[in-house]
């Protein structure tokens, strides 16, 4: 297997800095510290992002390859998510553009199990286009939603999918929704003698998707629907390893979000699924949120909220020991500030440097 693959991103930038500016990215999504700072000749060579091209594509903009080392994410999606746009995602200027993986790597994940001609096979469409419609609105019982599917049926659709936003609501509950969906194109299907799928959306966590792909599994489907970017992408690596025999949709839901915007991202829908702690970058290090942002963002995780536990603000992101008094002043005593990279550059020192760090906490006497 090679032991890189590219990461390819769109930049904005001033021509005279667009060198730099690609270099701090090959470090940000790979070791995300001071190179001074490592020690390790083998992490230097074999670790440590590559800028490989650079190319301008418009004014002011560029398009940036960066070679990441493969051995950084295994066969895990969400990693491979993680070192192709995890951190560099929070900077503006940056777009992820495109990846290109080595053959081996890509053979790694595996890809669809099913693919085109697998689809075709279930509803043995030959060469032909194939049909799908969708299940709404939100709100209808089961019985209505399969008065829907088989009517949709008997007009020979190949594939009858639930709306994405169909989940496992008390107005119609997964299991229900299946057995009811799956009866009538069912009949649908011996009625016109064409084997209409009928594709189920899956919600919620890891286990209870392992659930839901059961109960489907249970009426006769072989076919399922996920959204990576809410599932998350390993959620949907694992479920499609772990079923080979069901074909999987990937709906776009999220796909075009690639900006949230942070107080609610991170001080809300974080806090909402559990988190205690949400690490953000704070305003003036290395990426591009305001003072008014980390402001709001930090208000979102610590304020009265239908009765939700606070949570703890983290700005970081390239903090340093001389700023921690005005970050305390600008938070409060209601937050945990994270230091990494200028620590690290301590080498020898970093010890006594910490011991700086935690020194200057202890003793800030707060305006």
């Amino acid at each position: 297997m090679s032991d890189r693959f590219t990461a390819v991103y769109r930049v904005r930038s001033d021509p005279a800095a667009i060198a730099a500016r690609a270099e701090t990215i090959a470090v940000e999504q790979s070791v995300e510290m001071p190179l001074a700072a490592i020690e390790e000749p083998r992490v230097l060579a074999q670790v440590v992002g590559r800028v490989e091209a650079i190319e301008a594509r418009a004014e002011n903009l560029f398009e940036v390859r960066i070679g990441l080392a493969a051995a950084t994410i295994g066969e895990d999606a969400g990693q491979l998510l993680n070192m192709l746009f995890g951190n560099t995602s929070l900077h503006e200027d940056v777009v992820l553009h495109d990846l290109e993986l080595p053959a081996a790597l890509a053979r790694a994940f595996g890809g669809p199990r099913h693919g085109a001609a697998g689809l075709r096979g279930l509803v043995g469409a030959g060469q032909r286009a194939l049909t799908c419609s969708a299940l709404k609105p939100q709100g209808l019982s089961p019985a209505q939603l399969a008065d829907l599917a088989e009517r949709f049926a008997r007009a020979g659709l190949d594939f009858v999918k639930d709306d994405h936003g169909l989940a496992d609501q008390d107005f119609s509950r997964f299991a229900e929704r299946v057995a009811a969906c799956a009866a009538a194109i069912a009949r649908a299907a011996d009625a016109t003698g064409h084997p209409t799928r009928y594709v189920p959306s899956l919600s919620g966590d890891l286990d209870r998707m392992r659930a839901q792909i059961r109960i489907a599994r249970a009426a006769g489907l072989d076919t399922v629907m996920l959204a990576p970017m809410v599932a998350g992408f390993a959620t949907a690596q694992r479920l499609v390893r772990e079923f080979p025999e069901v074909a999987f949709f990937a709906h776009p839901s999220l796909g075009g979000a690639a900006r949230i915007a942070a107080p609610c991202l991170i001080g809300k829908l974080f806090r909402l699924i559990g988190a205690d702690a949400v690490v953000f970058p704070n305003h003036g290090g290395r990426f591009g949120y305001s003072p008014d942002t980390c402001r709001a963002l930090a208000a979102a995780a610590r304020a009265p909220w239908h009765g939700l536990a606070p949570v703890m603000p983290v700005p970081a992101g390239g903090m340093t020991l001389d700023r921690v008094g005005e970050i305390l002043d600008f938070y409060g005593s209601e937050a945990m500030l994270l230091i990494g990279g200028s620590l690290l550059s301590a080498g020898p020192r970093l010890t006594e440097a910490t011991a700086d760090f935690v020194r200057a906490v202890a003793e800030h006497r707060y305006r």
